[in-house]
């Protein structure tokens, strides 16, 4: 299954790539992620609680940035097993771009599943896979839109 995606996050994209490599920017935005721990350059391990449908189940994987090339983008490599649940692989390559101040962060990935997930039917596992990728791209997007406090203009007197 393919899924495709296009944010524009208002901030470099010095500072977007800094995010993506950053563990716990990435845990607070992963879906449903109750550990997110890394163990070596770019890999982590990971245990994330999905639900799909009437099946819910934690996922225990990990996850490797690979084709790094900064700040232009990477490939993101990752594998989990949720015990009777099933399974779920896949990949994606991020690639960001600039675009005045802002950055565009466009995403292509490929996700496999199979045990009982594979049995609720592509369309809806499809919607999930959708649905998770857009939560977990805007709520990065979010982290790194968050508004800069300025403080008060002092008073004129």
């Amino acid at each position: 299954m393919e899924l495709t995606g296009e944010y524009r996050i208002s901030a470099p994209r010095e500072t977007v790539w800094k995010a993506i490599l950053d563990p716990e920017v990435l845990k607070r935005c992963i879906p449903g992620c109750k550990e997110l721990e890394q163990t070596g350059d770019n890999a982590y391990a990971a245990k994330v609680q999905v639900k799909v449908g009437p099946v819910s189940a934690t996922f225990s994987g990990s996850v490797e940035l690979t084709d790094m090339e900064a700040p232009v983008g990477c490939r993101i490599v990752g594998q989990g097993n949720g015990g009777i649940a099933g399974f779920a692989k896949g990949e994606a390559k991020v690639s960001l771009a600039e675009d005045g101040a802002d950055t565009i962060l466009t995403y292509v990935a490929d996700a496999q599943i199979g045990g009982k997930l594979a049995s609720l039917g592509g369309r809806l596992v499809q919607a999930t896979a959708k649905k998770l990728s857009d939560q977990f791209f805007t709520s990065f997007a979010d982290a790194l839109n968050a508004p800069v406090e300025t403080p008060p203009a002092a008073e004129a007197s």
